[in-house]
Order: C-alpha cells, then sequence, then structure tokens
C-alpha cells in the first residue's frame, strides 16, 4: 500500500496508543500466572494479536472484551487470561506458532517453549525470518533445552523442546529481547534449577529494568544485576541468577500509553511547531523511548506535563517550538527504536546531528540506519553512514523536499517519514504503508494520509 501524506498544520490532542512493551510482557505473564488475570487498555495491533496467538498454543485461553471508558462508549478493550500455572499444555504432539513480525513474541516464545516436554515449531513473516536468533539458541541449549535452528541459520523457523535443567550460560544481547525472554521463562523452570546468565553484551537496558519491575511485582526472586553496564567497556560483564520454581499471580492492570509511538506525534510537533497535545502517558513510566523528548528539549522545542484538572493522576503532554531547531549528537545505544524519528527530527534541524552507538540499529526489522540513510537522500537530506551510527546533515525547517520513499516494511520508519512529510516542501508518498499496523493501527488516518496505491 502507498500511502500519500501533504504537508500541513498539526495540532492536534491525541490519546497515545498503549505500549506494545508492555501489553506483550503482560500478556506473556498472565499466559502463565495461577489463575485469571484482566489486562485492562491493551494494545490492539498485529504484533499483539501474534502474542495472542502464541500463548493461546501454550496452552493459555485468552477473551477479549469491550468495555466502557470514561465517556460511557464502549471503546477500551479488557483481554480475560486464564493462566496455565506455569505449565505448557499440551493439545498434541507438537506445537505451531507463527509470531508474524513481532521478533518480542518470537523471543519470549522461544524461551517459554523450554519449559515443556514437546517439541515446539517457531516461525515468522520473510522479516523476522532474517533476524537472528542465534544467541539465543545457544544460550537455551546451555541451559540443556533442545534448540535448533531448522535451516541451520540461526533464524526461525526455530525448533525448541525442554526439559529446562537449568546451569551457567553466556548470552550477548545486541537486542534486549533476548535476555528478556530468559527472565520471564526462567523462574518457572522446577524448583531446585538455578538459571545463572552472563551478559558480555547488553543494549536496550531499560527493556530490561522494565521486564526486572515485572519480577519486582511479582515478589519473584533474582540476584545479580545490572549496575555499571556499558556496552563499549569489554571487562564489564553483569550477571543475573533466576531459581527456579516461581509462580506468576494473577493481576488486574491497565496498560499505559507508548512512547515509543508517541515519539511520531512529538516529532510531528518538533517538525511543524505543534502544538501537540499527548494524552495517556505515565511521565514515571520506565520506557526508555521516554529519551526523545530530552532530545527534542535539546533540539529547541518545549515540552510540558500537566496534571489534569479532575483526573486521577492523568497528565497531558504538550510539544511545540517558536525558534528553530538545533543539531546536537545522541547516544541511542539504550533505545535504538528512535533511531529514524530522530533521523528525521535532524533533517529540518540547523546543523548536523550525530546519533551514535547504534550499531544494532542494523538488525532489527530492516537496517534501519542504511535505509534511513537512502532514503532521506530522496528528500534532498545529506547524511553520513557509519558503522555504529548517523550523520544527518540538516537543511533547516525548509531543508527536506518531497517525493517517494520506501519504508522496506518497516513500521517505523514509515511512520518516521510521515512525519516529514508534514513540514516537507511537497508531498511525500510511502511505500509499504501496511506496516503501520503491526504497532499503531489508525496511523494513517491521523495524518490525513491518502492510499494512491
Amino acid at each position: 500500500m502507498v500511502v500519500r501524506v501533504k504537508p500541513h498544520a498539526f495540532t492536534s490532542v491525541v490519546r497515545v496508543p498503549p505500549s506494545k512493551s508492555h501489553t506483550i510482557r503482560q500478556l506473556f505473564i498472565a499466559a502463565f500466572a495461577d489463575g485469571e488475570s484482566t489486562i485492562t487498555n491493551p494494545l490492539e495491533s498485529l504484533d499483539t494479536q501474534s502474542c495472542i496467538a502464541a500463548c493461546r498454543s501454550l496452552g493459555a485461553t485468552i477473551a477479549g472484551h469491550r468495555i466502557p471508558d470514561a465517556s460511557g462508549e464502549k471503546n477500551l478493550v479488557s483481554y480475560i487470561v486464564q493462566g496455565t500455572y506455569g505449565q505448557i499444555k499440551q493439545k498434541g504432539s507438537r506445537i505451531q506458532i507463527d509470531a508474524g513480525n513481532s521478533g518480542t513474541t518470537l523471543f519470549f516464545a522461544m524461551a517459554a517453549a523450554g519449559l515443556g516436554n514437546i517439541p515446539v515449531t517457531l516461525t515468522g513473516d520473510d522479516q523476522l525470518k532474517r533476524r537472528s536468533a542465534a544467541p539465543l539458541l545457544e544460550a537455551l541449549c546451555g541451559l540443556g533445552i533442545h534448540a535448533e535452528s531448522v535451516h541451520g541459520n540461526g533464524c526461525a523457523p526455530v525448533v525448541v523442546q525442554g526439559p529446562w535443567k537449568g546451569g551457567k550460560v553466556s548470552l550477548s544481547c545486541p537486542t534486549s529481547q533476548y535476555l528478556s525472554a530468559l527472565l520471564l521463562a526462567a523462574p518457572l523452570s522446577p524448583a531446585g534449577i538455578v538459571t545463572d546468565v552472563s551478559v558480555p553484551l547488553l543494549n536496550e537496558r531499560p527493556y530490561i529494568e522494565m521486564t526486572l519491575a515485572y519480577l519486582n511485582a511479582q515478589n519473584i526472586p533474582w540476584q545479580g544485576g545490572l549496575n555499571d553496564v556499558c556496552p563499549r567497556l569489554k571487562d564489564v560483564c553483569p550477571r543475573l541468577i533466576l531459581p527456579g520454581g516461581g509462580k506468576y499471580q494473577p493481576f488486574s492492570v491497565s496498560v499505559p500509553g507508548d512512547y515509543s509511538s508517541a515519539a511520531f506525534l512529538a516529532c510531528a510537533a518538533a517538525v511543524t511547531g505543534g502544538p501537540v497535545t499527548l494524552l495517556g502517558l505515565d511521565p514515571n513510566d520506565c520506557q526508555g523511548d521516554k529519551y526523545f523528548l530530552e532530545i527534542l528539549a535539546a533540539m529547541g522545542c518545549t515540552v510540558r506535563w500537566e496534571q489534569i484538572t479532575g483526573s486521577r493522576g492523568e497528565y497531558s503532554l504538550t510539544i511545540s517550538r517558536q525558534g528553530p531547531l538545533h543539531g546536537g549528537m545522541f547516544d541511542l545505544n539504550a533505545v535504538p527504536d528512535l533511531l529514524p524519528v530522530a533521523a528525521v527530527a535532524a533533517a529540518f534541524a540547523e546543523g548536523d546531528t550525530a546519533l551514535v552507538n547504534i550499531a544494532h540499529a542494523r538488525i532489527k526489522e530492516t537496517d534501519r540506519i542504511a535505509v534511513m540513510a537512502a532514503e532521506l537522500a530522496k528528500l534532498g537530506v545529506r547524511c553520513t553512514e557509519h558503522p555504529d551510527g548517523l550523520t544527518v546533515h540538516g537543511g533547516g525547517l525548509h531543508g527536506v523536499s518531497g517525493g517517494s520513499i520506501d519504508s522496506c516494511g518497516d513500521h517505523r520508519i514509515a511512520m518516521a517519514f510521515a512525519a516529514a512529510a508534514l513540514a516537507a516542501q511537497a508531498p511525500v508518498a510511502i511505500d509499504g504503508a501496511e506496516c503501520t499496523a503491526v504497532s499503531f493501527p489508525g496511523f494513517w488516518e491521523l495524518m490525513e494520509g491518502e492510499i494512491i496505491g
């Protein structure tokens, strides 16, 4: 699908979609809990549907219901999840899981599959089957689990079969999803088994802190920590020790807004001037992509939080800009998903912007460093690629022309260029626009995009 977005003023009040990271973690914990959990206001997206399908394949029962929101309309979704009491419920001699485009679902389900004693085959779409699972496969094997890539290339499809025997393993994490997968599954291994994980490389630290926060909320014991972690210091090796015999208790929660999705709306405010007001975000949330607000403030935007009068602790966030945007240097190691949207903001800035320490952005849905450099060039923006980063040579607020770009099926690239189109000198046509459904349904209506192919 090709969507064309024309330059136009973007001043709006928008309720941010729920967090995908929180939604998927909550679904997996609820799926293995000892009873019935309720998840209110989850993200409704293709990635969520992939996660639900995976959890059902492992034995959980999940039903969705519409419930009234503050206005009385039945607009909110609630998932009722009947957990498996920490077990994989066998529905045959084999289990098949298709994770679609969701890397988080694939890796979390791989580790969960190691808790059972029947083979689980896991696969995904063409894009996901190009993303390496090799470090996680190796770690699972080190824990006594049968885990192999069907084609021997370290990618899906993979086959995983327990039991989980525990032990000491080393797990290099260019993506944090590998470690989060082990952290969620290891406590459910049998009592007496210990999983001891050393992590010589750890990118995306905030996502691990989020997973550990969920373990803490569940009173799951663990030892070790992430203190003094720096991926550029080779002699620093964090260690986490997780005893088995744990249980997940049922819970009832509401999913907060997604800072990753909010970044594209905040970028729209930055390049057009705004103001744009965002609702549904928790200023105290541990989501790493909250860092984008610091980037915009450093570039010259006004970022203002206000508590909503009469609400139960709900805040509004308003982003606006009066003067020009300024370039700078930003370390995105902890938040590589911000690369596309930060690169677009940088394209409208005066001077150079260096986005550094993000070699792992090359192993996401696409090689985001290469794709952003190539596609920005189509709109007249010059970039310099580095092995572990991107320098954007900004042309100021009028330095982005119109044209056509290819999202390469990457939802974050498609949405970043939609924000660019709002302040470009002419419309921008975005190929592969349907990919935004994995994380932000309704995005193109919000951008007033026109389907042209």
